[in-house]
């Protein structure tokens, strides 16, 4: 069991590879035990022999997308601590050792890296992904009530509950954000840690596609929600429905009636019942789900002290 693993997601990255492990190894120099990892993801370029050279332990991953990596990263790392960072060369490696005594020392669960409080809306040259920064932050921040600084930052530090507790469910990179909410809703001990920001060098391209990863971020949010607080999610449609259909009857039906005696738009009648028997099934359903997902929070409880005993007996081998 590795003291801190480091955790670097690789795609097309060999113009900065070389450098980013250097520079973890140089940081982690005083903390025994630490292993760096990169995983690769089909790069065409020489990003493994680079790594390689550098000292790293690589591996691949064959399925595309950085959800697929940390999916494998996950499943085959145990360590007490895990620090994931870009291999970009965008993010300091000088925070490590804070972000690793935060975990191993205060019992945190995630340490977010927060580019936002910093320098990241200056070094950034993408105003597309500075709104969407913001926008996510604020929607998942009011969603969720929580308070994480920087909801897509991919320097982070985890502790060992967390990562085998941690249901992959994403594929590209929408997988910070079920991050953050996954620690959110499991009521685990986050912190945000501010961290300098620069953007890629020169010949340096992001993977992020920003119209089309956005939208699987907000596909993703809209998704998580549903599943966490089905009761609110589903208790709001069950309240427009109502609210429209209870217009629609009053309006187009029942003022016509009271005046004539005689129903003059059947088929709005028929709609408006229809309206209003979806918002009563939508009731149920968002009630129905709120006790199924009362259920999983206390069986994920119970899964908590399985991962704990577990970490203890690997510690003790």
């Amino acid at each position: 069991m590795d003291k801190l693993a480091i955790l670097i997601p690789a795609y097309n990255e060999a113009q900065t590879i070389e450098k980013v492990v250097n520079d973890v190894l140089n940081a982690t120099i005083d903390i025994d035990g630490t292993k760096v990892y990169v995983y690769d993801n089909n790069s065409k370029d020489n990003t493994v022999e680079l790594a390689e050279m550098a000292g790293a332990v690589v591996r691949n991953e064959y399925a595309q997308g950085k959800g697929a990596v940390i999916r494998r990263m996950f499943r085959e790392i145990d360590a007490e601590v895990y620090i994931m960072i870009d291999a970009d060369d965008t993010y300091p490696v000088e925070a490590i050792p804070e972000m690793y005594r935060h975990i191993s020392q205060r019992g945190v669960d995630m340490v977010v890296g927060d580019r936002l409080s910093s320098t990241y809306f200056e070094e950034n040259k993408r105003p597309f992904h500075n709104v969407g920064n913001s926008s996510v932050r604020f929607l998942i921040n009011l969603l969720f009530k929580t308070d994480i600084k920087d909801i897509l930052t991919g320097y982070r530090a985890f502790s060992f509950r967390f990562v085998k507790t941690f249901p992959v469910l994403s594929r590209g990179f929408e997988i910070e954000t079920e991050m953050s909410i996954h620690a959110t809703e499991k009521r685990m001990l986050v912190e945000n840690q501010v961290i300098t920001y620069r953007d890629r060098p020169e010949g340096s391209e992001s993977k992020l596609d920003t119209f089309g990863d956005g939208m699987g971020v907000l596909k993703a949010v809209a998704n998580l929600f549903r599943v966490y607080h089905p009761m609110a999610f589903f208790g709001w449609i069950s309240a427009i429905l109502f609210a429209v259909g209870i217009l629609v009857f009053i309006v187009r039906v029942l003022v016509p009636f009271v005046t004539t005696g005689i129903v003059d738009y059947m088929p709005t009648l028929v709609v408006s019942m229809i309206v209003l028997v979806i918002s009563i099934l939508a009731l149920f359903a968002g009630l129905i789900l709120n006790a199924i997902q009362t259920d999983e929070k206390r069986n994920f409880e119970l899964a908590l002290i399985n991962t704990e005993n577990w970490f203890r007996d690997l510690k003790n081998k």
